[in-house]
């Protein structure tokens, strides 16, 4: 994980270079907090990282489904495998 300047918080420059980047950053925030080896401060850092990339992926996932939809002419159709197969 890079350092971060710890006079300065998390900003848009520090945004993720994509969904999957972020997925793997939080992943390993929540792995270092459940170890209980963090102190109280370095806690609460990275909780606050951690709250920015689950906004971050929040707001990708909401751009694609605005994109299926899209795609889709405005209706959002769900994707359901098991009734996929039935039809087959």
């Amino acid at each position: 994980m890079p350092k971060k300047n710890p006079d300065s918080h998390a900003s848009a420059a520090s945004q993720p270079a994509s969904f999957e980047a972020a997925m793997a950053e939080l992943s390993q925030l929540v792995q270092q907090m459940e170890n209980g080896n963090l102190p109280l401060e370095a806690s609460v850092t990275a909780y606050q990282r951690g709250s920015e990339l689950i906004r971050f992926c929040a707001s990708q996932l909401e751009k694609v489904e605005q994109q299926v939809k899209v795609l889709e002419a405005g209706v959002l159709k769900p994707f359901n495998v098991d009734h996929d197969e039935e039809l087959a």
